[in-house]
């Protein structure tokens, strides 16, 4: 149920392997732009001493084994990168990977990125242990462009080259790699070189361009500092490009540094678009901080997660099935952590058998919907698939079929389709977030919440490609939040039957919603009439404030109680305050200060005589009201410095004016 990497073109390659540092990184003055043609990154798979670095030596005078420890075993350990012009004048990034089962994991480090695979296996072993297991990860990384080459054909009659081509093709069948094209070659004596040359020419004429989705990722491979330079890491670009100068951060540490100096096959380069092997020296960063598996992108998109939802296959050849809860290794381009699985859909998946899960990661790892990834037990592949979802909100419950139709529909489905599974399970969401989680580009990602909010499926709160506040709901995720509105609303109403309406930020506390995000959810919901909001409060239409005839005398008597001395009412003889807030709400007392309130007509006559004086005298003190109202200063200077509040007089000293 994986669907296929797509085809792509590859703009730039292999970074130089740094062999001789003062060719390394120059001054960012010094750069050259980049030359534009295709390219591409090949990768090797194979098991251990069937020929794959002496191969890659013998296409491209490269020695792609770059440490001591490999020189004295004569054994890849790490991994070694090349590169090559074909006939075709195209040239092409190699990554020479180890072929120890012991050194799988640098392996996987290496093939996350690759456009073309070449499965080597020597003509006098043929297939042997690691060449299942690579042969299992190319296909569980849906790496659909791959070449058999059969190696050292020179220490064999061409009867067992046959015989060998033969049991490879048993072997890959049922895989990405049935089908493929399979060659002799000898890298000794150079025969079947030329023809294998041309044969990766022709594979790569197939090869479509990777979409650029404006968000770069590089995961770190190599990470070392040179005299002079600093810092340089080493990987293959994806989903978008660098430029020197530009601010990059790395995740999941956060760090955050400036680009250098960019550089691509020993050519300094300004810029790079998708697909390259790249080096990338960075200011501001310490080699010491950085470690593979690092990512490094642009500043502020891409998240870290520990827990994702995913389909997965199980490797045929698996030791053992794969049980619920089971821990294992997650590997994902260059990074790794130890995780455990949660099947969703079944108890257990044997050797061969799909299903969906949902993986919690021990440590965070940045990823996005459609990257592949491998488990592993201790000592085996035992399956792998494509995120579906980098970070579910929630743990689900197993054996739901509503939970597997929404996977489905993020695997499988249109775009449109992803965005409305995205909106639904995630809104509100903001575009980043939408583009982000369906792995679309951001215009796609807006062209198609805007049809599908023209056609009524979903709701855009603000100018989805203007406001960095504005998100989108699911047409059923704003139902579901319009309910939870009422429902809340219904409980305040409930809860204090004497308030005109609940405070609207409480309301606000009560969903969840930022700031930005609840004013424009709420302006929505007045529009439909859905609710009313008045001077900061917010009710259901139909809610009305009614007095019981107990309460309306009690709410008479107090009033009375005021007016009797309107000046200098009581102070201490206040109704419960449910039934003071109604007569606050009402208008029928004014609050001056916790202790003081006046009857509204009183309080309508001290303003209206204290303005009148104002006009007549251009200022007041607390005596002259206290000599005009024969009242004391207990009232008198609330009195004032209410009017103060409310922006009708301005203190000047010991006296008020008018504003």
């Amino acid at each position: 149920m994986t669907m296929g990497r797509p085809a792509r073109y590859k703009l730039a390659v292999l970074c130089y392997p740094f062999r001789h540092t003062r060719e390394v990184v120059q001054p960012v003055a010094h750069f050259a732009s980049l030359r534009l043609m295709r390219m591409y990154v090949i990768g090797t798979a194979g098991h251990v001493d069937h020929g794959k670095s002496t191969l890659v030596k013998a296409l491209t005078d490269i020695d792609p084994d770059r440490l001591p420890e490999e020189k004295e075993r004569e054994m890849t350990v790490d991994l070694g990168f090349a590169w090559m012009t074909l006939p075709s004048g195209r040239e092409v990034s190699i990554v020479d990977v180890p072929g120890h089962e012991r050194l799988i994991k640098n392996m996987l480090a290496g093939v996350g990125a690759i456009d073309l695979a070449l499965l080597i296996v020597a003509a006098d072993e043929s297939v042997m242990q690691q060449t299942r297991e690579h042969l299992a990860i190319l296909d569980i990384l849906q790496i659909r462009r791959g070449l058999v080459v059969i190696t050292k054909t020179d220490l064999v009659d061409e009867e067992l080259v046959e015989l060998v081509k033969a049991e490879v093709e048993d072997v890959v069948a049922g895989t990405s790699f049935e089908g493929c094209p399979m060659l002799g070659v000898s890298a000794y004596t150079g025969a079947g070189l030329d023809e294998l040359k041309a044969t990766i020419d022709d594979i790569l004429d197939q090869t479509g361009a990777r979409r650029d989705l404006g968000r770069p990722r590089l995961p770190v491979d190599r990470c070392f500092s040179i005299s002079g330079f600093g810092t340089v890491v080493t990987g293959t670009l994806i989903d978008g490009m660098f430029a020197v100068g530009q601010e990059v951060e790395l995740t999941p540490s956060g760090m955050r540094g400036r680009i250098r100096g960019l550089q691509s096959h020993k050519e300094r380069v300004d810029r790079s678009d998708p697909g390259v092997r790249l080096a990338v020296n960075l200011s501001g960063v310490a080699r010491s901080d950085i470690e593979r598996g690092e990512v490094v992108t642009l500043p502020g998109w891409l998240t870290t997660t520990r827990r994702l939802d995913a389909h997965i296959r199980m490797v045929r050849g698996a030791p053992h099935p794969l049980r619920h809860n089971a821990g294992v290794t997650f590997h994902l381009f260059t990074s790794e952590t130890t995780a455990r699985v949660r099947l969703l859909d079944a108890d257990r998946l044997a050797p061969g058998e799909e299903g969906w899960i949902q993986i919690l990661l021990d440590d965070p790892i940045p990823m996005v919907k459609g990257d592949y990834f491998v488990l592993r037990s201790a000592e085996d592949t035992l399956g792998g698939g494509q995120v579906v979802d980098p970070n579910p909100r929630r743990r689900h419950r197993r054996f739901s079929p509503d939970t597997i139709e929404q996977l489905m529909m993020l695997d499988q489905g249109t775009g449109e389709d992803i965005i409305y599974s995205v909106a639904d399970q995630s809104g509100p969401c903001d575009l980043r977030t939408l583009s982000q989680r369906s792995n679309l580009s951001t215009e796609e990602a807006l062209d198609r919440a805007l049809q599908l909010a023209e056609d009524g499926d979903l709701v855009i709160l603000g100018n989805l490609a203007a406001d960095s506040d504005a998100v989108v709901y699911s047409a059923q995720g704003w139902d579901i939040f319009r309910n939870r509105v009422a429902v809340e609303l219904q409980a305040y109403h409930n809860s204090y039957p004497l308030r005109r309406g609940a405070p609207t930020q409480e309301i606000r506390s009560r969903t969840g919603l930022s700031q930005g995000v609840y004013l424009r959810a709420l302006a929505r919901l007045v529009d439909e009439e859905r609710v009313v909001e008045e001077s900061q409060q917010v009710r259901l239409p139909d809610h009305q404030v009614t007095l019981s005839p107990e309460l309306e005398k009690r709410a008479a008597d107090y009033l009375q109680s005021l007016e009797q001395e309107p000046y200098s009412p009581p102070t201490e003889r206040h109704p419960e305050p449910e039934l003071l807030g109604y007569l606050i709400d009402e208008g029928r007392v004014v609050r001056v200060n916790e202790s003081v309130i006046f009857a509204a007509s009183a309080y309508r006559e001290l303003t209206d005589r204290i303005v009148a004086h104002l006009h007549e005298n251009g200022s007041i003190t607390v005596a002259d009201v206290r000599t005009m109202f024969d009242t004391s200063r207990k009232y008198s200077l609330p009195l004032l410095e209410h009017m103060d509040q409310q922006r009708i007089t301005r203190r000047v000293g010991d006296e008020r004016v008018l504003r």
